[in-house]
């Protein structure tokens, strides 16, 4: 089905490519608020994506690849959006409350909180690594696809950014838990 809806979108057909944006654009937005840890940053950097998919995708040899295509062009949207903000962005998340779960997937606020410092602290290349690996579970050899750059890349940022992130956490460990809690 997706293979006959980019054949028509490569054909001018909008009506197919937005049938494409629905079917993709959640993943999309989930893929970069993970790697951009802002939503609206991430809303901004899928729309681009979606943007140059549209002016590109006559340029699309495979219709199968679209998937991975897009990643690749939301992946250079993100670091566009990176490289744009950099400057510091104080938010407020709220944790969001599922109707349903199980007590062994739910983390605490606590273990949120740090996992949002770690992956604050390794840079935007390799938390788009760690996103493409853990959240969307792709093999290394797809992610080096996806992001278009070489296996030995994938491999090396993975282990950078596991390395960085089992460091801040453990970092935090050490510090009591009082002293997170104030403001600096």
């Amino acid at each position: 089905m997706q293979r006959s809806l980019v054949e028509r979108a490569q054909q001018g057909d909008e009506d197919a490519f937005d049938a494409l944006v629905r079917a993709t654009g959640d993943r999309c937005v989930a893929i970069a608020y993970r790697i951009l840890r802002d939503l609206h940053l991430a809303e901004d950097a899928v729309q681009a994506a979606y943007v140059a998919a549209w002016r590109d995708i006559r340029s699309l040899r495979d219709p199968e690849r679209f998937e991975a295509w897009l990643h690749r062009l939301l992946t250079r949207a993100c670091y566009e959006e990176a490289r744009r903000t950099r400057r510091f962005v104080a938010s407020i998340r709220a944790v969001p409350v599922e109707a349903t779960f199980n007590r062994d997937e739910v983390l605490t606020v606590n273990d949120r909180d740090q996992l949002e410092r770690s992956m604050a602290r390794i840079s935007i290349d390799q938390r788009a690594v760690l996103v493409f690996h853990h959240y969307l579970g792709l093999s290394l050899p797809e992610i080096a696809d996806r992001l278009d750059i070489p296996l030995g890349t994938v491999k090396s940022r993975l282990h950078y950014a596991t390395s960085a992130m089992r460091a801040a956490l453990e970092a935090d460990a050490r510090i009591p838990v009082e002293t997170q809690e104030r403001p600096a």
